[in-house]
Formats: C-alpha cells, sequence, structure tokens
C-alpha cells in the first residue's frame, strides 16, 4: 500500500532539508496555473559549492525519507553538483550554485508562475 502524501507537508519537509545544512535563497514556485507545466511545483535554492550542492540534497532525501517514507523519483545532476534536480513528481527541487542559478534563470523563464521568497540571504 502506497502512502499518499501531501503536496504541502512534502514542500514543508523538502524546505526543512534545505534550511538544515543553511542552503540560501529559497524560493517556490506555484506552476498549476500554468498550462502544460511539467509538474506543479518548483522548489529553487543555492548552495555555495559543490559540496554544500551535494549536502543539501542529501540533507533534502535524509529529511524526506525519514519523516515522509518517499524517495525522489528521479534525481539528475549530482555528479558534478552544479545544478542538482530532484523530481519528487508534484515538486521539482532545484538545487543550484549562484552563478548556475543565475545563468539559467528559471524565475524569468517561468515568469507567469506565482513566486514565493522563503529565505534570501
Amino acid at each position: 500500500m502506497t502512502k499518499t502524501i501531501n503536496t504541502d507537508t512534502l514542500i514543508n519537509k523538502i524546505i526543512e532539508g534545505i534550511e538544515e545544512v543553511k542552503g540560501k535563497n529559497i524560493t517556490l514556485l506555484d506552476l498549476r496555473n500554468i498550462d502544460n507545466a511539467v509538474t506543479q511545483y518548483f522548489i529553487i535554492a543555492e548552495g555555495t559549492s559543490n559540496t554544500q550542492v551535494q549536502a543539501i540534497s542529501d540533507s533534502i532525501k535524509k529529511v524526506v525519507s525519514k519523516n515522509l517514507q518517499q524517495k525522489p523519483w528521479h534525481i539528475e545532476g549530482e555528479d558534478k553538483a552544479e545544478w542538482i534536480l530532484m523530481d519528487y513528481v508534484d515538486i521539482v527541487v532545484h538545487v543550484m550554485q549562484k552563478s548556475t542559478r543565475e545563468y539559467y534563470n528559471l524565475e524569468e523563464l517561468w515568469g507567469d508562475a506565482k513566486v514565493m521568497q522563503l529565505g534570501v540571504d
């Protein structure tokens, strides 16, 4: 039997995992009202180095797994840890170094999304 998880609960646990290792500039993009969006939410956060980006990803996996018994459906980017994408189906998490985040500017790319700044450092 699969445990059904409330999306808000998953968002909160992902953010808890980010904050646990001092992730910066946490942003939530609500994509639910955008036609053809690939997911319901993006969570974007920054790490200051490859090591911290990896640590943030590891912390998210640990907190979500421990509290909600959920694992990401797919993860990309762990080999270089400049941008790690974690796909929890309804929520896609982007953990990036600052320069990578500025270059790809997902907030601008998904400009029609409702944006909530959850932590600005």
